[in-house]
């Protein structure tokens, strides 16, 4: 499937969100937001957010538990930086400018991976699902804050309408289940847990996937 955003204009699109990202959709997305740290809180341990962008949801990751946050927009990220010295965040380990696509992270480096609302939003989404298949250890899970769009009638015709716009903001309105289907399934190694709708209008999806053991 062709590319519809670039990481170029990915870049660009961050950037100019960050001065007021978290007025926009702080509020939006605080129902998604929450439920996908309490899944990870769940799981505990180390945990990989990607696509951490201003650092919103750091605060309400337990202390108990270590962060790990990495975003492509450098911007998005020092707001991020800042939050985490203003707040004195000591189980934020670490924050760097990096790809969804290429983690620069071991093999099953975490106990979990979070990604909020960040999927539709990278060039090649299977391939940044990929990556956090990777880095997620055997056992823990991968935890998804995402929008699902709809696979036919009205709201399928206006989201694919509407898509040459919001590709210049910088995320997708037409991704269907079926993508996620399709890459468990050939996954093979990973396994849907739960498929909860989320507000607004249940548009979004808490999508929780684990991953299988290894064999004794």
């Amino acid at each position: 499937m062709r590319a519809e955003i670039d990481q170029t204009g990915v870049k660009k699109a961050y950037a100019r969100w960050a001065p007021f990202y978290d007025v926009v959709f702080g509020r939006l997305f605080e129902s998604g937001r929450q439920a996908a740290i309490a899944a990870a809180e769940r799981v505990g341990g180390k945990i990989l957010e990607v696509g951490v962008g201003t650092g919103i949801s750091l605060p309400d990751y337990s202390s108990d538990n270590r962060i790990v946050g990495v975003d492509l927009s450098e911007p998005m990220l020092q707001k991020a930086r800042e939050r985490v010295s203003e707040l004195a965040l000591g189980h934020v380990e670490q924050l760097e400018v990096m790809d969804a696509e290429h983690l620069s992270f071991p093999d099953n480096s975490f106990d979990a991976v979070v990604a909020l609302y960040v999927v539709s939003t990278v060039p090649h989404p299977e391939d940044a699902l990929d990556e956090f298949a990777r880095v997620v250890r055997p056992g823990g899970e991968i935890i998804l804050a995402n929008r699902v769009g709809a696979e036919a009638g009205v709201r399928r015709t206006v989201e694919e309408m509407l898509r040459p716009i919001v590709c210049r903001l910088g995320w997708r309105l037409d991704f269907p289940w079926d993508r996620f289907a399709s890459w468990t399934e050939r996954r093979k190694d990973i396994y849907l847990i739960e498929r909860r709708p989320m507000p607004p209008f249940d548009h979004f999806s808490l999508l929780r996937f684990g991953k299988l053991a290894q064999a004794a």
